[in-house]
């Protein structure tokens, strides 16, 4: 069956000093994530029961295909997942400070989109 739509909550990451553009968008998807509050679902298909739940992770961010997809993911608590990385976000002058890495002068930016669906054949 195809799933339903039951929440979009989007993010801003970034990394300030080193331009690692997994951890801008691991920031994003925790900042889209702690926004949110499922008791929605967790009224609907149990406490601990998350089967039939689909997390899709869109990022946008600069340089999409240096993105580590495991690590993105893996700031999902729940469900299956899935990731889409476009181009996007920003880049910003920043300053650089010796003791705070490399190629710090940059600051790049990412933006994500988490759309949480359910199976509506998983609902109680």
């Amino acid at each position: 069956m195809q799933r339903k739509r039951f929440i979009v909550e989007l993010g801003t990451g970034a990394d300030l000093h080193g331009m690692d553009v997994t951890k801008a968008a691991c920031r994003a998807v925790r900042d889209a994530i702690g926004r949110s509050c499922l008791c929605g679902l967790v009224e609907i298909l149990g406490k601990s029961r998350f089967e039939g739940v689909h997390v899709a992770v869109r990022i946008a961010c600069p340089f999409p295909d240096q993105i580590d997809e495991e690590k993105v993911l893996a700031e999902i608590p729940i469900g299956t997942r899935s990731l889409t990385a476009v181009l996007g976000g920003m880049l910003a002058d920043g300053i650089c400070v010796d003791a705070f890495g490399r190629d710090c002068d940059t600051i790049i930016v990412a933006n994500a989109a988490v759309t949480v669906s359910v199976d509506p054949s998983s609902v109680n």
